[in-house]
């Protein structure tokens, strides 16, 4: 039955009502089965029965309405207090469809866009990165972070299908249920004042900073006793008002060493200006000849003060090896590096020298045998240095070999030379296979001219010596080799020949070297000083004044290191086809057809291109055995090795190289072209 409300009963009500009814029904039976014992106890159950079921349909016909009146009124303010409650939530949300459009804003939404009630746009004129490509497609809900104006907040996301209530409903339908209804709910939360406290103590933990000047005895020797206090009160006063000027505390350790303990806002502000310090102290000028440098380590993301002071430590050492004037910021071992521009300043005193002497003579007296070796594609310095490795274990009567791979095309003549003289064993060189198996717990290994553990001759070598001794005069990288017992890197000196005699005159033995040793070890300075023109210092001439002692000949140096005609002519055609770009840089590709060492020729075409006027940098691009190779050399104007290491490379700051895979030369020069471009406007170069 149906009451003027329009509505009925339904469910357990409905029940309850009927069930009223019906046990009314019951009396009946109950009313003539009285009749059968009594017939006045008949007519009295009658007359009740009758009486019952005029009650109730009394009750029933004039009650019903008025209490589905009132359930109707009860859920109609209970559904009012629910919105109403919702309205007023301290949380901003919304209700939005399927494609985006606002169906409902609560108050708090409203005050916080600025929006009326009433506003029906779809959300992203508000919030653009709420698109319906990131409404979620489960039922699990998402959170996206927004920034809306000056406050950073929290978009929840919940997905509510409808297709249940409408399958419930009397009064709707979907219109299409393949399609399904849904809506979503969104909450927008606050969190501005959380991220900005979380940022505020990210920015206050400590950082640990060591910096070292670099040259002070050198600097100081230069000038009279009274110049030099003043020379320590101008450094003094420069790093201490770098440091105030970042909130930074400094405390001076030793005449060249400062300890800096500052915060991550602190640091992250020294970064944006890129150390200004490094070049604030080199306009320091009291009568000294050179400028005064300085490198920073930097210690940060450690677990406290002491593994901040660790991570600094390890940064310091590769900002030395690495030839200073630089900082490198050590984030749990992941470095970064400003600065290095200027060129490392040559050492005066041969102290360091000697002590690694010492310390390489010790190793090798400990060692059954020894193994020398250089980095791929075996040039004519890693011959040098790995032949006086070899001399230097051969007087001591330690057997020694020489590891040389395949690909050392270069050099095939020097080897020849060596294979024949009667001088030596048949087996001084020896291939990766051979070295494995001579390779044993006593055998020291010395790695010449390369740090790096992905550029070795035979990187097998690494994991099976027990003892390693690693030479090298590139600037370090964080590729290094990581177990090695006893590290010579020196960023001062022009190649790993130098090195290696610079050693040999303070062994104990007094090493004599052969003729022939003696001129691979000059042809090796002459072809990485390109004929003692770059990066050539006293030590350099005073390292090949004792090959010449020791019978270095010029002339015989210079007939090996002639090339064919092929050779000639590529590296014309490459210096003939170079582009200018940015009116400052020469950039080449050599064609590496018919040349058995590209990679050789395109040096020695950089090298040609400087003699241009107003190159400032020059590089060639060459592929060779799958790879592309590019050569990048300078005069003093720009820091080569910073641009070849964003190339994964590296090298010093007027000579340095970069090796590519999966990549065309074509592909190459365009992607040297981006570096170049990207450097130059970020002003680090």
């Amino acid at each position: 039955m149906r009451s003027g409300t329009g509505v009925t009963y339904s469910g357990k009500l409905k029940m309850h009502w009927n069930w009223s009814l019906y046990l009314a029904f019951t009396l009946i039976p109950l009313s003539v089965g009285m009749y059968f014992v009594d017939r006045r106890a008949g007519l009295i159950a009658t007359a009740f029965t009758a009486f019952y079921f005029l009650a109730i349909l009394f009750v029933y016909f004039y009650y019903r309405p008025r209490i589905l009146r009132a359930i109707v009124r009860f859920a109609s303010r209970y559904g009012t207090v629910q919105a109403q409650v919702l309205k007023q939530l301290e949380i901003a949300a919304a209700i939005v469809d399927k494609d985006g459009n606002v169906l409902w804003m609560n108050d708090k939404l409203c005050e916080l866009t600025n929006k009326p009630a009433w506003f029906q746009r779809n959300i992203t004129s508000i919030f653009p990165y709420l698109s319906k490509g990131v409404f979620p497609d489960s039922d699990e809900d998402k959170n996206i972070d927004l920034t809306y104006e000056d406050k950073q907040l929290r978009a929840h996301l919940q997905r509510v299908p409808l297709d249940n209530l409408i399958e419930d409903s009397e009064l709707i339908e979907a219109l299409d249920p393949e399609k399904g209804s849904v809506v979503y709910i969104i909450y927008f939360v606050d969190e501005t004042e959380l991220i900005n406290l979380r940022t505020e103590n990210r920015e206050q933990k400590g950082v640990v900073a060591l910096i070292y000047l670099d040259n002070y005895d050198e600097v100081v020797d230069d000038i009279d006793e009274v110049h030099s206090s003043l020379m320590n009160v101008l450094v003094d006063r420069e790093i201490n008002k770098y440091c105030l000027s970042h909130n930074a505390l400094s405390k001076k350790l030793e005449k060249d060493k400062y300890l800096v303990i500052m915060n991550q806002k602190s640091l992250a502000q020294a970064a944006e200006d890129h150390f200004s310090v490094l070049e604030e102290v080199k306009t320091i000028h009291i009568g000294n000849e050179s400028e005064m440098t300085i490198s920073i380590g930097i210690g940060a993301g450690g677990e406290d003060y002491n593994g901040n002071y660790d991570l600094a430590h390890s940064a310091i050492e590769m900002a030395l090896g690495r030839g200073g004037d630089q900082a490198v910021v050590n984030r749990d071992g992941n470095m970064q590096f400003f600065g290095g521009k200027s060129a490392g300043g040559e050492r005066h005193t041969r102290v360091k020298a000697r002590v690694k002497a010492q310390a390489m003579r010790e190793i090798m007296e400990g060692a059954s045998s020894v193994i020398a070796m250089g980095h791929k594609l075996t040039d004519m310095d890693t011959l040098g240095a790995a032949i006086g490795i070899y001399r230097a274990a051969a007087t001591m009567g330690i057997p020694a070999w020489i590891v040389i791979g395949d690909d050392a095309h270069s050099i095939q003549g020097w080897l020849q030379l060596l294979r024949d003289s009667r001088e030596y064993e048949e087996d001084i060189f020896i291939s990766h296979e051979k070295a494995m198996e001579l390779c044993d717990n006593k055998t020291a290994l010395f790695v010449v001219d390369t740090a790096r553990r992905n550029r070795v001759e035979c990187e097998e070598l690494l994991d099976k010596a027990h003892t390693i001794v690693v030479l090298d005069h590139h600037r370090q990288t964080t590729e290094q080799i990581p177990n090695a017992s006893l590290s010579y890197i020196e960023p001062a000196s022009s190649s790993a020949s130098e090195m290696v005699a610079e050693v040999l005159q303070y062994f104990e033995e007094n090493v004599k070297l052969k003729n022939l040793e003696a001129d691979c070890m000059y042809a090796g300075i002459i072809i990485d000083t390109n004929n003692f023109v770059a990066k050539t210092g006293a030590r350099t001439f005073e390292a090949a004044a004792y090959l010449r002692r020791s019978g270095a000949d010029v002339v015989r140096v210079r007939k090996m290191l002639r090339e064919d005609m092929e050779s000639y002519k590529a590296r014309a055609e490459a210096v003939r086809h170079a582009e200018s770009f940015l009116d400052s840089y020469a950039i080449s590709i050599l064609p590496s057809e018919g040349l058995s060492s590209p990679n050789v020729i395109g040096a020695q075409a950089a090298n040609e291109l400087l003699n241009i006027v107003g190159v400032r940098a020059s590089f060639v691009v060459t592929e060779y055995d799958g790879r592309v190779f590019i050569s990048a050399r300078a005069i003093d104007e720009v820091n080569v090795q910073v641009i070849m290491e964003r190339l994964g490379g590296g090298g010093h700051m007027n000579i340095a190289g970069a090796q590519l895979t999966d990549i065309t030369c074509g592909e190459a020069v365009e992607k040297l072209k981006e570096t170049l471009l990207a450097m130059t406007e970020a002003e680090e170069i």
